[in-house]
């Protein structure tokens, strides 16, 4: 279909020029060294023309319904259905969400969702800390990046990312080729379906070389300990389900309880009263703290200093994030324990947390 000219949708030099402008600021985006952005060159009209987004047809250039898919502009722009859900099935919605517009921006848009919806945890290595998601997030932007860029349309239908409390789901409609196994797909074998598009997606650095992306999906989700993501055959259309780590989220929500305990035994009754009014209103002021307790500025100011020597103390921070100071838990200065990994919600991220 990418192929196709698209002669209801009347283009300029302008529109041509901003669309070669737009793909080369969303390659340089997607590229994190400043010595690969200098390398990103310039496309021009002959670069779309050669990979299929333009077709010339008696000296005049038209744009291919990849032209109008990139742009937003086809007739029957397709969109990207995402939803979240409650257990294993699809019987309870907790929300759900569509992304229209140019396809680049639905990926980007579906991407964002997901991670907003998984879990945000984090490595201790020693006294260091570092924030990771619970699933590989650039397998799950490759997931979405190959259901938009090989899916088929001539077919009705609209890509649909679904998550549930085991695993992320992608659908794509009539994706699989008659002559594209999933044993192909897994050692590698691609055969793009739209190769316009393909050529798009891989310039502005939303999918890599062809035939690399679901090789590389497997073997990120082993190196996260995840089991082998699955690949199903319906009848033409495409799922594949990446699962999430349930047990690590257990022992995380385990670990919290733990955690919580050690903190309320170690507090004698007047440290555990502004302790709650912490985690409260992490954002509190002191002379809030005193209002709310009944106790003097300076019996506030000493708690908060003996609080700061405790197992679990709490610590004044800046963040950008909100305005102004909050005060957040923080474990031992010290962690001697083999590195682990805990996973929290990372809407609260920035709030409060224990770390």
């Amino acid at each position: 279909m990418s192929h196709a000219e698209n002669y209801r949708l009347q283009i300029t030099d302008e529109d041509i020029q901003n669309l070669c402008k737009i793909m080369k600021e969303t390659a340089i985006k997607n590229t994190w060294q400043d010595s690969e952005k200098a390398k990103i060159k310039d496309i021009t009209k002959n670069t779309l023309l050669s990979w299929g987004i333009l077709t010339e047809v008696q000296g005049e250039i038209f744009p291919t319904n990849a032209y109008a898919l990139l742009t937003g502009q086809l007739r029957m722009q397709p969109i990207i259905q995402c939803g979240f859900f409650k257990g294993k099935d699809r019987a309870y919605f907790v929300d759900r969400r569509e992304f229209d517009g140019p396809i680049q921006n639905q990926v980007d848009a579906a991407y964002q969702y997901v991670l907003e919806k998984i879990n945000m945890g984090m490595q201790i290595h020693g006294i260091y800390r570092q924030d990771v998601y619970e699933l590989p997030t650039d397998s799950v932007r490759e997931l979405i990046a190959n259901a938009v860029a090989h899916r088929s349309y001539l077919e009705p239908g609209n890509i649909q990312v679904a998550i549930f409390d085991d695993r992320l789901e992608v659908t794509s409609p009539r994706m699989m080729l008659n002559n594209v196994s999933i044993k192909k797909m897994i050692e590698g074998y691609s055969k793009p379906r739209n190769p316009a598009i393909a050529n798009a997606f891989a310039y502005m650095k939303i999918i890599e070389k062809w035939g690399t992306g679901i090789p590389r999906i497997f073997r990120e989700c082993r190196d996260y300990g995840l089991p082998d993501p699955e690949l199903i055959d319906f009848d033409g259309d495409f799922r594949v389900n990446m699962y999430r780590n349930n047990t690590n989220k257990a022992s995380n929500e385990s670990t919290n309880e733990s955690i919580n305990e050690s903190i309320s035994e170690s507090l004698n009754s007047d440290e555990a009263v502004i302790m709650a009014i912490i985690k409260s209103n992490p954002q509190i002021s002191q002379k809030e703290m005193a209002t709310k307790s009944g106790f003097s500025r300076s019996k506030i100011q000493r708690i908060l200093k003996v609080l700061q020597g405790k197992k679990y103390s709490i610590e004044r921070v800046q963040e950008k994030m909100v305005t102004g100071k909050f005060y957040k838990f923080a474990s031992q200065k010290r962690m001697d324990k083999p590195s682990r990994m805990r996973y929290i919600n990372c809407r609260q991220e920035n709030i409060l947390y224990l770390r």
